[in-house]
């Protein structure tokens, strides 16, 4: 039976062989084994629970082992009010991280300060680490984490093996001054 919803990479077929590039056999692995390190904070936290729990089942997606290491994780998942006291530990987490690494801003507190707009609120995160994909909420329904959940899978899914090394990941890097 074919899988038309996980379609296998473009390649040329045989009987008994399957011939593809590099790319696109680690995008496919890279795509279905994300693992997450939930950031999580107030609200959003809790919707991240019913994602993670077994109505909508973020494991469908190949997310099943949350890593509360930074070190074991490739998805950053920053939800809720993030303090700017807390700016510098979420940046050493996101410095921590092993490459390639991705970054999920969920709610609107996580990805523009949301309603609190004060001088302790830290007004996006993207002022401390560069956001890949935004949720948007307040808070966001766990539909809408699994919808930024498979933009990621598809930015894991097309990324060159070579794109981190490429003077434009180095550039992004260097404007948030992060070796």
């Amino acid at each position: 039976m074919v899988d038309t919803n996980h379609p296998a990479p473009q390649g040329i077929e045989g009987p008994g062989f399957f011939a593809t590039s590099l790319d696109a056999v680690v995008g496919l692995a890279r795509k279905n084994s994300l693992w997450p390190l939930p950031f999580a904070t107030s609200c959003c936290g809790i919707e991240f629970m019913a994602t993670m729990a077994s109505h909508y089942d973020l494991a469908r997606f190949g997310s099943e082992r949350p890593s509360f290491s930074p070190r074991q994780a490739d998805l950053l998942m920053v939800m809720g009010t993030i303090a700017k006291k807390m700016g510098p530990v979420l940046r050493m987490t996101y410095e921590q991280m092993a490459e390639p690494r991705w970054v999920l801003s969920v709610g609107a507190c996580a990805s523009s300060g949301g309603v609190f707009d004060t001088y302790s609120v830290l007004q996006g995160i993207d002022r401390v680490i560069p956001v890949d994909v935004y949720v948007p909420g307040c808070p966001p329904r766990p539909e809408q984490i699994i919808e930024g959940l498979l933009k990621i899978q598809e930015l894991a899914a097309s990324e060159s093996t070579r794109r981190r090394d490429s003077e434009e990941y180095k550039a992004l890097l260097e404007s948030y001054k992060i070796s």
